[in-house]
């Protein structure tokens, strides 16, 4: 790996002399702009305005413009006796816990390699204290004309760094979540987790980029004359009306797609069809009630027929029996409405 920044860190009174190179590389695809009727590259060229002719990079410095429009040149020389102590060193200001650092403000990545064997003690002292504290290191450096905040932690056996941008670049997220009221149920949270669960991890070596291998299978056929592949039909899928529904499906899918079995007893919500109410729950009382209720009829039915026989009876004998058998059928009746209303 070629370095791209000579420099030295500060660790109190200790300099540890390094190398910078990049810790990270693109795999993507580039194009070239061409001239669409021929085929014929597109290029630009830097050409000076004042000569009107193309110069080399060689001929290319730096300069800054002033507000009346007049260049004022500024040479590399220039930037490397900049008044400040991070010219040409990663200086370490404090050592800070890793979840202090917002993810929104870490860049680019480096790894800072020993420059030469005298920084090797220095170097794993560093990398040996930062892993015994469990902490990273925070550090200021001068890069590409501007100074930056870096965070230093170890990885495998390097210090690896990471541009930071300083807090007054991160936006804060005003205006960004919904400014709606919206009531989360726990039966909701039980199937999110529960399709958290099921997607469960994943191994990050696993992960690969798609895209770019869609993208030369298409360069590919192209190069050999062939029809690029047809491109599959996106997934018709409805709108999401029911986030209950989506959520059981998405649980659902996401156990077939790992091979899980679904619980026989899974448990669904199923809202009720219109015009039908849900059966009340019936309580002890309720329900002594509802059989005295339908035992009454029974009883009803029994007191007439035994009236009928009476009134049979009462045609036969004299007015004295039919007097002493309606006077004895109220004593009856009465004895009988007062055992009801004890067994109700």
């Amino acid at each position: 790996m070629r370095s791209i920044w000579n420099g030295a860190i500060s660790f109190g009174l200790v300099s540890i002399p390094i190398k910078l190179v990049n810790a990270t590389e693109s795999h993507s695809i580039a194009f070239r702009q061409i001239h669409t009727e021929d085929n014929g590259r597109i290029r630009y060229r830097k050409v000076c305005e004042l000569e009107d002719r193309e110069v080399s990079q060689a001929e290319i410095g730096k300069g800054y413009e002033d507000a009346d429009g007049s260049i004022i040149p500024i040479s590399d020389d220039d930037l490397s006796h900049l008044p400040i102590p991070t010219a040409r060193t990663i200086e370490i200001v404090a050592f800070v816990p890793a979840d202090r650092i917002d993810p929104l403000q870490m860049g680019a990545a480096y790894y800072l390699a020993a420059g030469g064997a005298p920084a090797a003690k220095p170097y794993t002292l560093l990398r040996e204290a930062l892993k015994r504290s469990n902490k990273v290191a925070i550090a200021k450096y001068a890069l590409r004309g501007r100074e930056r905040l870096g965070m230093l932690r170890v990885v495998g056996e390097a210090i690896a760094m990471h541009g930071l941008l300083w807090p007054d670049e991160v936006r804060a997220p005003e205006g960004v979540a919904p400014d709606t009221d919206v009531t989360i149920r726990d039966k909701e949270l039980d199937l999110a987790d529960a399709l958290m669960d099921t997607l469960g991890e994943v191994d990050l070596e696993d992960l690969h980029d798609e895209y770019r291998e869609a993208l030369e299978e298409v360069i590919a056929a192209k190069t050999s004359g062939e029809a690029p592949p047809e491109a599959p039909a996106p997934a018709t899928g409805g709108k999401v009306l029911d986030l209950m529904a989506a959520l059981e499906n998405s649980v659902r899918a996401a156990r077939e797609s790992r091979g899980v079995d679904t619980p026989a007893a899974e448990a669904e919500v199923r809202s009720l069809p219109q015009g039908r109410s849900a059966p009340k729950e019936t309580g002890g009382k309720k329900s002594t009630k509802a059989a005295a209720k339908k035992t009454a009829p029974a009883r009803k039915s029994t007191s007439k027929a035994t009236a009928g026989t009476k009134k049979t009876a009462s045609a036969k004998s004299t007015s004295k029996s039919t007097a002493k058998s309606a006077a004895t059928t109220k004593k009856t009746a009465a004895k009988k409405t007062v055992s009801r209303k004890r067994s109700a």
